[in-house]
């Protein structure tokens, strides 16, 4: 038995800085393969049939976005972000329609595929799905070791049922809204969506994701990111723009 979502939103927080980059402007929009790292993503999303807009969460002081051609894209609108993550997250949930359900996204993860989001889509569409939400996620393949204070390794960690965690992470608006928005009044430190979720009881379910929709974090990314972007467009000519 399955339950069709009607209204998908796409929201994206994009108002931090990339501190770890050390570059001198946000790293979503350095240069990626002729332009910028968030412009790929918003077409990645704004390409995709079934996503009905994508919400943006912008700094109050971002002088870079107007710059982009998706910033008109009639699919698309901006609120203004936090000073974390979550409450960028949960501006944008503030504005999203309560019949709808909200697909969040990295602003630094440009290599996303629509076969991802398809995949996530179904399994929120399914019986267990449609109760718990689910995202994208990629089973540990290495030893996990945990380190001591003084980077020393402590012990070998079970990699068996570790996963890492990837977004789009996909959920109704209006209980990660209500979820999100509590778990953080209660002083709860949120590191995705799936995290509130867990806070309230939920079990979202783990859908395995592409192991090239990887996160922008560190200057190597970016040619990594790179090469990914570059075959994905020799495979289908019209995965990406602005190439």
């Amino acid at each position: 038995m399955t339950s069709s979502i009607k209204d998908l939103v796409a929201i994206v927080p994009a108002a931090g800085i990339g501190a770890r980059m050390g570059a001198e402007i946000p790293k979503q929009y350095l240069m990626l393969n002729h332009q910028a790292i968030l412009a790929h993503t918003l077409d990645r999303l704004l390409e995709h049939p079934r996503i009905t807009q994508v919400i943006l969460a912008l700094s109050p002081e971002d002088t870079h976005f107007a710059k982009l051609t998706q910033a008109t894209h009639p699919k698309l609108m901006t609120v203004v972000g936090g000073k974390e993550r979550a409450d960028s997250v949960l501006s944008a949930l503030n504005v999203a329609p309560d019949s709808a359900w909200a697909l969040v996204h990295d602003a630094a993860r440009p290599c996303l595929s629509h076969a991802d989001i398809d995949k996530l889509i179904a399994a929120c569409e399914t019986e267990a799905g449609k109760h718990q939400g689910a995202i994208l996620a990629m089973p540990v393949r290495d030893t996990m070791k945990r380190s001591t204070a003084d980077g020393k390794i402590a012990n070998t960690v079970c990699r068996e049922n570790l996963w890492h965690a990837l977004t789009p992470q996909l959920f109704p608006v209006v209980s990660l809204r209500q979820n999100l928005a509590q778990a953080l009044a209660s002083g709860v430190a949120i590191t995705d969506e799936a995290s509130a979720m867990e806070w309230a009881g939920g079990q979202p379910l783990l859908v395995s994701g592409r192991f090239d929709n990887i996160k922008v974090t560190h200057p190597d990314d970016l040619q990594l990111a790179a090469l990914f972007l570059q075959a994905a467009q020799a495979d289908d000519p019209d995965s990406t723009k602005g190439d």
